[in-house]
């Protein structure tokens, strides 16, 4: 069996954004809530077969039916790179989110590995959070 350099097996990774897959009790008002964030349904999404996908610029986020989720207990993570955090953080504070709880966002922050930082928790528990390089 031959064996393949990294450099071969990097050059057919694409560079298209990957997309989370998270669970959601209810996808509608998965989509819902996230419709207030600015959020839009993937034309041809529709939730048929309680799957949803949305979109808001280049972000891409799906969703899939799990009834039985338990918010609190939720450890479905995904870091999203965006250019301006701290301007989305401002656009998504119109929400009017809590610190604390679920549904919830954070406050901003300069991590030690160098990303400024927030996230978000939605009503499943789902915790994404968005940053930039400082």
């Amino acid at each position: 069996m031959k064996h393949e350099t990294l450099a071969r097996i990097q050059a057919r990774v694409t560079d298209e954004p990957a997309i989370p897959v998270l669970p959601a009790r209810c996808t509608r008002r998965a989509k819902a809530f996230y419709e207030k964030l600015g959020f839009r349904a993937v034309p041809g999404s529709s939730g048929v077969c309680d799957y949803l996908m949305l979109r808001a610029g280049k972000v891409e986020v799906h969703f899939f039916g799990w009834p039985s989720l338990e918010p609190e207990s939720s450890r479905a993570l995904q870091h999203i790179r965006v250019h301006d955090a701290d301007a989305l953080h401002r656009a998504w504070s119109r929400v009017a989110l809590p610190a604390q709880g679920v549904p919830r966002m954070t406050p901003l922050a300069d991590t030690p590995w160098g990303v400024r930082q927030f996230a978000l928790v939605d009503p499943d528990g789902n915790c994404l959070s968005f940053g930039h390089n400082a």
